[in-house]
């Protein structure tokens, strides 16, 4: 099982809680990157050794990179997209918390970086198409941060259906309560505390800010949000995604 893009930290606990029946043991006492670990980091190479049946491995590498492995096997796909102006905004903070990252400036030159598609992991446009585009050759659930927000219940239950993971009321409702947005910033398994300074420096803010929808308006200028919403309807004006979050 891979998970793709923002809102991974959310997903991460989900699934944890999903296959845990509502156990939150395992959420509370071993770190995400444990239970979920990523496919970039070089740690990785202990999880291969893993050879349990059922496995969540997280990724945000484009599909260009990941796909033609993935349609040679059994994977099951998860891909989480966010209101790009708030994945601007989230990708600037956690700039300046992660010294492995660059420092990124000005807000304003960072976005036109993040416009220009030059930022780690590349254009978020050709990111979001790219796995957008696999939904013929691959098994894959695509949802949004923005539908976790809204319905966090209804997007669980077809998340268990979509795994063939059996959701019964105790898990759903273990599952609801353990993975708010305050549990999980107060949680040192999911928030990255234990990431020691040399690798975040925790002084510069917390990895879980704030967790909302729309962040975006409290940092963009008018200015900055034309030149924004002119290039958003050139790459995605004919998306599916058009109509998932508000771009005013």
């Amino acid at each position: 099982l891979t998970l793709a893009s923002p809102g991974t930290t959310w997903m991460q606990e989900i699934l944890t809680l999903l296959f845990s029946c509502g156990d939150v043991l395992p959420a509370k006492t071993i770190p995400n990157w444990e239970r979920a670990p990523w496919l970039e980091q070089i740690y990785f190479r202990d999880a291969l050794r893993n050879t349990a049946a059922r496995r969540l491995i997280t990724t945000h590498l484009p599909a260009r990179v990941l796909a033609p492995a993935l349609q040679q096997s059994k994977a099951k796909v998860i891909y989480v997209a966010r209101n790009p102006k708030d994945v601007a905004v989230s990708f600037y903070h956690f700039h300046r918390l992660a010294k492995f990252l660059p420092n990124p400036g000005t807000f304003d030159a960072f976005l036109t970086r993040f416009l220009e598609g030059t930022v780690h992991y590349g254009s978020w446009f050709d990111h979001v198409k790219g796995w957008l585009g696999q939904r013929q050759l691959l098994d894959i659930f695509y949802v949004t941060y923005e539908e976790l927000h809204q319905d966090l219940r209804g997007t669980v239950q077809r998340l268990s259906a979509f795994l063939g993971c059996p959701l019964g009321p105790e898990t759903l409702g273990a599952l609801e309560q353990h993975c708010s947005f305050a549990t999980m910033r107060d949680n040192t398994m999911a928030n990255y505390s234990l990431i020691p300074p040399e690798i975040m420096d925790h002084s510069q803010g917390c990895f879980m800010r704030k967790g909302v929808v729309g962040d975006w308006r409290d940092h963009f200028s008018p200015l900055q949000n034309a030149r924004f919403n002119r290039l958003y309807q050139e790459e995605m004006g004919d998306s599916e995604l058009q109509a998932r979050w508000p771009m005013a």
